[in-house]
């Protein structure tokens, strides 16, 4: 069964619809370039009214470790979703910050890689192996591809070319769980399971009646067709 997350949650009545029509997770954006992003206090007051089963994510990019462990006790988090930067030619775990934050086992943590990486392309692509390879080191066991880009790193609400990274997909989930994001919908997110098979999906804009405001209708949508689709993935 499909893994679903529903991210850029900001308000109390929408996450609860979110559990209500299915979701295993909901994201809160902590990023200060999203018109999604939402303060640790707030999200505080929205988790406390969240069953213990759903999956509390924090999205991070371009933070420190101190900032995003207060946020994250601060907050009542269970995960960190950390963004990669397809700009950086030396970028690894050991100098990704936010991996010290998580690797006390105390929360997940999802790394999420340009979905470029999964096609070939970029000064890091073959990079990406290191990232899949089984260690046991290795402080995670979920990787997101986005089709997000240095200046906007998610909710663009364009998916990538699925058909052309389903190869790569198909090796990575060898190791890793794999979970899809960008520019998925109710209308496309069958098309999406049923190409990639991945483990997991997650999306924003594509549920929303505007930016940080959830759609009732379009989320059960969502999730009715996602739950449909990957029966048997």
């Amino acid at each position: 069964m499909t893994w679903i997350k529903i991210c850029g949650i900001t308000n109390v009545e929408d996450a609860l619809m979110a559990v209500e029509a299915g979701a295993d997770a909901l994201g809160f954006v902590f990023y200060e370039k999203s018109p999604r992003k939402i303060d640790p206090g707030t999200v505080r007051q929205i988790v406390a009214e969240l069953p213990s089963h759903v999956e509390k994510v924090g999205v991070f990019v371009h933070r420190g470790a101190d900032q995003a462990t207060r946020i994250a006790e601060e907050s009542g988090l269970t995960a960190l979703q950390v963004h990669l930067q397809a700009s950086d030619p030396e970028i690894s775990l050991a100098n990704t910050p936010l991996v010290a934050v998580a690797s006390s086992r105390r929360r997940k943590l999802f790394l999420v890689l340009p979905a470029t990486w999964a096609m070939g392309e970029g000064p890091v692509a073959l990079n990406l192996s290191s990232f899949v390879e089984r260690r046991p080191e290795r402080p995670f066991d979920t990787i997101f591809l986005d089709s997000g880009t240095p200046e906007q790193p998610g909710g663009t609400g364009k998916p990538f070319e699925w058909a052309r990274a389903a190869p790569v997909v198909e090796e990575m989930r060898k190791s890793v769980n794999v979970v899809i994001a960008g520019g998925l919908t109710p209308a496309n997110v069958a098309e999406a399971i049923r190409i990639l098979k991945p483990w997991g999906v997650d999306v924003a804009s594509g549920v929303e009646a505007s930016p940080g405001k959830k759609d009732s209708e379009k989320v059960r949508a969502f999730v009715a067709a996602a739950r449909s689709a990957g029966k048997g993935t």
